[in-house]
C-alpha cells in the first residue's frame, strides 16, 4: 500500500523560506504524478503544485508562481516544495497527494493517495 509522508513544516517570518518533503512508499514513485495541496482552516483543499513522473512538466497555482518550486528524486522516491517568500496568507497545511495520471491535476479527486499534512504557519 502506497503511503505518503510529510515533512519540513514550522513557524517562519513573512519573507522567509521553508522546504517540505514527501517520502513515497509501498509502490512505484516513478510511475506517479505527484502534487502539493494546502488546506486552510475553513477553507477547501487547494492545488499548489504538481509535477510529472520524470519531473519534466510541472505547474502551479497563481498565487505561488515565482515563489515555490516542486522537485522530486526518483531514485530517493522523495518530493520537495522549496517555498521561498512566504507570506502570511501561505499559512496551511500542506498536503502530498500521488496520482495514476496528469489528467485534471489540479482537482483532489484524480489524487490516490495521500499524507497526513504538515503544517506552515508564516507570521507577519
Amino acid at each position: 500500500q502506497v503511503q505518503l509522508v510529510e515533512s519540513g513544516g514550522g513557524l517562519v517570518q513573512a519573507g522567509g523560506s521553508l522546504r517540505l518533503s514527501c517520502a513515497f512508499s509501498g509502490g512505484t514513485f516513478s510511475t506517479y504524478v505527484m502534487g502539493w495541496f494546502r488546506q486552510a482552516p475553513g477553507e477547501e483543499r487547494d492545488f499548489v503544485a504538481v509535477i510529472s513522473w520524470n519531473g519534466g512538466n510541472t505547474d502551479y497555482a497563481d498565487s505561488v508562481k515565482g515563489r515555490f518550486t516542486i522537485s522530486r528524486d526518483n531514485a530517493k522516491n522523495t518530493m520537495a516544495l522549496q517555498m521561498n517568500s512566504l507570506k502570511p496568507e501561505d499559512t496551511a497545511v500542506y498536503y502530498c497527494a500521488a496520482a495514476a495520471n496528469w489528467n485534471y491535476y489540479t482537482n483532489t479527486a484524480q489524487y490516490n493517495y495521500w499524507g497526513q499534512g504538515t503544517q506552515v504557519t508564516v507570521s507577519s
